[in-house]
């Protein structure tokens, strides 16, 4: 088959499995098995497919009708500009996410002592230190795997020179038991954390309920619990007037301000994604 009859395939089975951006799955797979980009399909349309690469085409179109992230069949996903190796080990990073970073990069400053929690893939800390000159980063995750993960995405960004002069590390453990040193304090503190309620992760995208970990995603009974948590741990980790960024549920801005103030922060604010929801609280403390 040729190039659009390859792709137009490719469109009718995941339509037909009911995946929601169907076109652009398909067209994406396609560009990641031929090597190929949109230039092809919109000018080349003719070009024949190896039988090769129609093969494996036609088995990543079946996994992905399955359900199975688009970002699990080509192992990377982008964020904040930064092609990033993502796994069944950690969180996709998402575009509401570059709204964390985007923020922290306001207050931080070149050189700085960032601490990451939960930091999964890496993709907050790493994009962070990518757009920041000489800071020094380390990033907690509970998941081995997870680590693992990050620090794959690390030597990649360190051997094509993309820290700006930073050194990151990534540790595991569980939020601040993560850290070696007791004394160590930070500029700035930023944590995507578990938010979802515990009874809510059964009503999730199959995607993310069936494919991406449930210990990243997990917040409690109330979505909560992790919140309490950094909010406790953080003024033994922060130096003064230092400031911390946390993602947050669309509806969770409230209540996160809440713990925050009863944990004697200040200068609260609530920052919105794309689409206008609620999506981080920073604070400083003092």
């Amino acid at each position: 088959m040729n190039y659009s009859e390859t792709y137009e395939n490719g469109v009718r089975i995941l339509r037909g499995a009911g995946i929601s951006e169907a076109a652009l799955d398909a067209r994406l797979l396609l560009e990641f098995i031929t090597g190929e980009g949109l230039t092809t399909l919109l000018a080349h349309p003719e070009k024949t497919v190896s039988d090769s690469d129609a093969e494996k085409y036609e088995d990543l179109i079946k996994k992905r009708s399955t359900h199975i992230p688009l970002a699990h069949l080509t192992g990377s996903c982008e964020f904040m500009g930064i092609d990033l190796v993502v796994n069944e080990n950690v969180l996709i990073p998402r575009q509401d996410s570059e709204c964390l970073v985007e923020e922290a990069m306001r207050y931080t400053q070149d050189g700085a002592d960032i601490l990451d929690l939960c930091t999964g893939s890496g993709c907050l800390l790493l994009s962070l230190m990518h757009y920041k000159n000489s800071c020094r980063g380390i990033g907690c995750d509970i998941s081995a795997k997870a680590i693992e993960t990050a620090k794959i995405n690390l030597q990649r960004l360190e051997s094509g020179g993309e820290l700006n002069g930073g050194t990151a590390r990534f540790l595991e453990g569980d939020l601040f038991d993560a850290l070696t040193d007791p004394d160590q304090r930070f500029d700035v503190i930023i944590s995507n954390p578990p938010y979802i309620r515990s009874s809510d992760i059964e009503t999730l995208m199959s995607e993310v309920r069936d494919h991406e970990p449930r210990t990243a995603l997990d917040g409690g009974d109330d979505g909560l619990i992790f919140y309490r948590r950094i909010a406790e741990g953080t003024p033994r980790r922060l130096v003064r007037y230092g400031r911390i960024f946390l993602e947050i549920g669309y509806d969770q801005a409230e209540d996160v301000k809440t713990i925050l103030t009863d944990a004697g922060f200040s200068d609260i604010e609530v920052v919105k994604d794309y689409s206008s929801n609620d999506r981080v609280v920073t604070a400083k403390y003092i």
